[in-house]
């Protein structure tokens, strides 16, 4: 599975269910379990990647905003539905965390953000397929602390100043 495919999984998972993260989970994985399990395994490299290269300071400030804080748990779900939002969005947001503000029509903290079913969906389709845990990947470590420059979550004029258009947007 190439990058284009694994993209239009998560396209065309989250079109069905209307943007539903769960419903989305549960559609990634029917889909999933109809492919061989070396290709749920290269759907599982590119998701663990991006999920990854979204642990960002600024990223993890812009969650902040729009979830009213967000906990180490918090922030994790929140990447794994950021990529579930589809390339467009997840790499706009990468690019540029501020950038939120632009990319989401609209976002509900009550449905909205918590895409922890999403970071599991490969795991439990290659269950499904072979009877075993999902093995090693084979990718680099995730980082020990976010990228970027640090940033104190609970400032809330630190957020407001580094990331302007989210905290115009979503803040409180």
């Amino acid at each position: 599975m190439d990058e284009t495919e694994f993209w239009e999984l998560i396209d065309s998972t989250r079109e069905a269910a209307d943007g539903d993260a769960q419903d989305q989970a549960d559609l990634l994985v029917e889909r999933l379990t109809q492919l061989d399990p070396d290709a749920v395994l290269d759907f599982s490299r590119h998701f663990e990647a991006r999920y990854n290269r979204a642990y960002l300071w600024d990223l993890w400030g812009a969650a902040g905003v729009l979830l009213g804080g967000a906990s180490d748990d918090a922030f994790d779900y929140f990447r794994c539905w950021l990529i579930g939002q589809g390339r467009e969005v997840f790499e706009g947001a990468v690019h540029d965390p501020d950038a939120l503000a632009d990319l989401l029509e609209d976002f509900d903290e009550e449905v909205d953000g918590d895409g922890e079913d999403l970071g599991y969906a490969a795991d439990e389709a290659y269950e499904q397929l072979t009877g075993v845990e999902t093995p090693d990947l084979g990718l680099p470590p995730p980082p020990s602390e976010p990228l970027g420059t640090p940033l104190d979550l609970e400032d809330e004029a630190a957020l407001a100043e580094r990331l302007p258009k989210v905290w115009d947007r979503f803040g409180s």
